[in-house]
């Protein structure tokens, strides 16, 4: 990769962080297109002079994507939504494949999800399918990935719930859990990231495939929500809501401060785990990181005392 020219579109996002992070070690040239570029200047100290450049750019407006692409020898969209579903995951992910295929780019990579499904109940699924569609048709020869719920440091999935269980309620006061048996296939964020840097650096390999990447462990949403609780060392108690009580809520999800849109309960209706028989990180050559293994190290941060709570109390 190194002196190749890649554009990531989001690459300021979570997920576009660890990317560029491992592109630019390769010594790839990054072109970090999104709405608004400044958001993303925290990656220019990891950089050499001229190895990083930014533009504003939107995949609701081809004309912008076409410019970010312009030149480029591989581009990956990391664009996801959870509000604006076709305009993004649908008919934007088609205006990047159109903008890469006419641009004559080597190698394309787009970030779909587990569960992305054209029939799919919720909204979210299926504008990843249609999505994952439009790109097929217009650039053949993409590589699509499909991460489950990602984590990481900067994640706003494991963190919420351990922002949540930290709070500032009495530790009397239960966590209502929501489809507490709904299964998860965590995965590491820089798995991920390395995941879509090999498909970049041996395009031939992952053209036309579809990888679905999950973590080694499979765990179900009460139980994880009970592993956070351990590792941050709070005695909260926790409350498995039933599904009568959790649509319900869901209905109100349009509201400022819900704790679940309708659009998100629907999605929760199916695990989120890779395929049997699908193409996985193994084909890539990453060996998936525990969740145990690197979470406890920025989960500190909610313990009582932080990292100066004892170890028996944080088990």
């Amino acid at each position: 990769m190194k002196n190749k020219l890649v554009t990531l579109i989001g690459g300021g996002g979570f997920l576009g962080r660890y990317v560029a992070q491992d592109l630019l070690a390769t010594g790839a040239r990054l072109r970090i297109a999104q709405r608004d570029p400044r958001a993303a200047y925290f990656l220019r100290p990891l950089a050499a002079l001229g190895q990083v450049q930014f533009v504003a750019a939107d995949v609701r407006k081809p004309d912008t994507i076409a410019r970010a692409v312009e030149g480029a020898d591989a581009v990956v969209n990391l664009v996801g939504t959870m509000k604006d579903f076709a305009a993004v995951q649908a008919d934007g992910a088609r205006h990047v494949a159109e903008a890469a295929a006419r641009a004559a780019v080597g190698s394309l990579v787009h970030v779909s999800a587990i569960g992305a499904d054209a029939d799919s109940p919720s909204r979210y699924g299926r504008t990843k399918g249609e999505g994952e569609a439009a790109v097929g048709a217009a650039f053949p020869a993409a590589a699509i990935v499909r991460p489950s719920i990602m984590f990481g440091r900067e994640d706003g999935f494991i963190n919420r719930f351990a922002a949540m269980i930290a709070g500032p309620l009495p530790l009397w006061v239960p966590m209502p859990v929501l489809r507490p048996r709904e299964k998860f296939q965590p995965v590491y964020v820089g798995d991920v990231a390395a995941a879509i840097a090999t498909a970049l650096r041996d395009p031939a390999a992952a053209a036309g495939q579809t990888f679905e990447l999950g973590g080694p462990d499979v765990i179900a949403m009460g139980d994880l929500i009970r592993w956070i609780t351990r590792t941050i060392g709070r005695d909260r108690a926790i409350v498995e809501l039933p599904d009568l009580v959790g649509s319900l809520i869901s209905f109100a999800g349009f509201l400022p401060g819900a704790p679940i849109t309708r659009d998100q309960w629907l999605m929760l209706q199916v695990d989120n785990v890779v395929a049997p028989g699908a193409a996985t990180l193994a084909d890539l050559g990453v060996k998936p990181t525990p969740l145990d293994t690197v979470a406890p190290g920025w989960l500190v941060q909610y313990r009582r005392h932080g990292r100066f709570t004892t170890t028996t109390a944080a088990a």
